[in-house]
Formats: structure tokens, sequence, C-alpha cells
């Protein structure tokens, strides 16, 4: 997900939205133009760094109020909704729990089964390399030589993220605790619900449960993100 990169732009225009500039100075600090360019061309591709875009225009919201150890996870959440690949990949966390031994070959194993034949075995190791980074920079993943399974914490400002997120996809109701970026939060339904409950009572989101019946909305946020 390219997390050290993303940061150094968001931090730098932040407050002037001036994404373009900071990719065009260089701010992620490569040491060669071509390599300032090629970072710059995959950040662009995905997380476009446009305000005109909803979801990009919640990550800046949150990005600018969170704190630093929230901001890999909110970068996590945006990514896979863009990156079918990281999307793919969350099969491998859903298959184990905290403290269970992971390995790159579980990721290489996804890669195989949902793309069979389409990368080569250098490629398919290093796409699995990237993608286990990913999930451990966001605080799912510990260890260097084993590596093993973890839960982050979730903060109620990373969960009304991946909530907004799927109500910008079209999701409502009950339907948001089965979306893509909630599911990554790896969380149960009860816990969700609380977390939920704390993003109303700082007037993030509107949530309301009474029986069967869910209703989740973001008009007051969404008006003041713009």
């Amino acid at each position: 997900m390219m997390f050290l990169e993303l940061a150094k732009v968001m931090d730098h225009s932040i407050d002037t939205s001036d994404f373009s500039g900071s990719l065009a100075l260089n701010v992620t600090g490569k040491k060669s133009n071509s390599g300032a360019e090629k970072t710059a061309m995959y950040l662009k591709r995905l997380y476009s760094f446009d305000r005109q875009q909803p979801s990009f225009a919640a990550l800046a919201f949150f990005w600018k109020t969170a704190e630093t150890a929230e901001k890999p996870m909110l970068a996590l959440l945006y990514a896979i909704c863009v990156d079918d690949l990281l999307a793919e990949s969350l099969a491998v966390l859903e298959a184990s729990v905290p403290g269970e031994k992971l390995s790159v070959e579980f990721f290489e194993n996804i890669l195989q089964k949902n793309h069979p034949n389409h990368y080569s075995p250098n490629s398919c190791k290093s796409i699995a390399q990237n993608l286990a980074s990913s999930w451990k920079q966001a605080g799912f993943i510990a260890g260097k030589v084993s590596i093993s399974r973890t839960q982050p914490n979730i903060s109620y400002r990373i969960a009304c993220f991946a909530f907004l997120l799927a109500y910008i996809q079209g999701k409502r109701g009950d339907f948001i605790w089965s979306s893509l970026p909630v599911q990554a939060l790896g969380l149960p339904e009860s816990q969700l619900r609380n977390l939920a409950i704390e993003c109303s009572k700082r007037d993030l989101m509107e949530y309301q449960h009474a029986g069967s019946v869910t209703t989740i909305s973001f008009a007051a946020l969404l008006n003041k993100i713009g």
C-alpha cells in the first residue's frame, strides 16, 4: 500500500491539498527522476489524490485528525477498496486467528488460486511479499523471520472511516457490517456496533438499532467533508 510514501505526500499537502505539487517536489525522497515518477504514478493510481472523489475526501478528513498510529490502518482501508489483489488477500487474515503462525506462502497460495498461471513464480513471490507487508504495516501481522497473525487496536476513528467507505460504496444498514472495508477490521459484529455507538456519540455518524433494523447515515459528516 506504499504507506511510507503516502504519508510523506499526505503530511506535506494536507493543509493545502496540493498533492500533485508534493509529488512533483519528490517529497517521497526518491533518488532519481525515474524513481520519483514511478512512485508518483503508483500512488496516484492507488489513492487518486482527488478531493472531488468522496472516498479520498474522506481519507483526507480523517488523516488530518488521526493519531500517527492510526494512519497505516486508514491507508489500508482505502487501498483495499481499490486494489483487487489486496482485497483478495483478506482471505488469509480471515482464515487465521491472533497468535497463529503465517507465512508469505499463504499469500502466494491465494494469488495462485485466484489467478492460476497468471504470474511467474518470481512475480508471485514478490507480490505476496508486498501484500504481507501491507497487512504488517497496518498491524495485522507481526514478526520478521517468523510472522504471525495479530489484531491491531481499532479506534472509533478507524471504524468510522471503514463504515463511511462502505456507505460511499452504496452499502446501507446491516450490509455495512459485511462490506469489504469493515470486514478488513477483523472484528465481530458486536464490537462493530459498539464502535458505531461511540462514533454516533461523537457526532461522526447517525446510528440507530432497534430489533432487526439498523439505520446508518453520514449526512452531517459528508456535508462537513464537502
